[in-house]
């Protein structure tokens, strides 16, 4: 069972970034995806969870407006586009796996992938 983000990098405020994350190990299907990132000296916060079942999507209020969280089924991976990029968005993007988004961003025994790095900065 294995997640790997990838798509980050340095954009300008107001830029966009694609985040993709690839699951392996089990199904979109069986396992809702959510969304995290942490910046220096801050603690790890929730942004988006999307839903096993329909694919529901689920947006915490730092990227209502912002951010949508999309997924491919046939390729097993979870998207995470950003838009309207600030300077204060920067951060390491992780994904993570657990059963439901019900309690998300309070996952207990949740699955991690390494992150990716975005950086906002003119």
């Amino acid at each position: 069972v294995q997640l790997v983000e990838s798509g980050g990098g340095v954009v300008q405020p107001g830029g966009s970034l694609r985040l993709s994350c690839a699951a392996s190990g089990f199904t979109l299907e069986q396992n809702a995806i959510g969304w995290f990132r942490q910046a220096p000296g801050k603690e790890r916060e929730g942004l988006s969870c999307i839903s096993p079942d329909e694919g529901r999507e689920y947006y915490l209020d730092p990227v209502k407006g912002r951010f949508t969280v999309s997924r491919d089924v046939a390729k097993n991976t979870v998207y995470l586009q950003m838009n309207s990029l600030k300077p204060e968005d920067t951060a390491v993007y992780y994904c993570s796996a657990d059963v439901a988004c019900g309690l998300f961003p309070y996952w207990k025994n949740n699955i991690w992938g390494q992150g990716t790095q975005v950086t906002v900065s003119s």
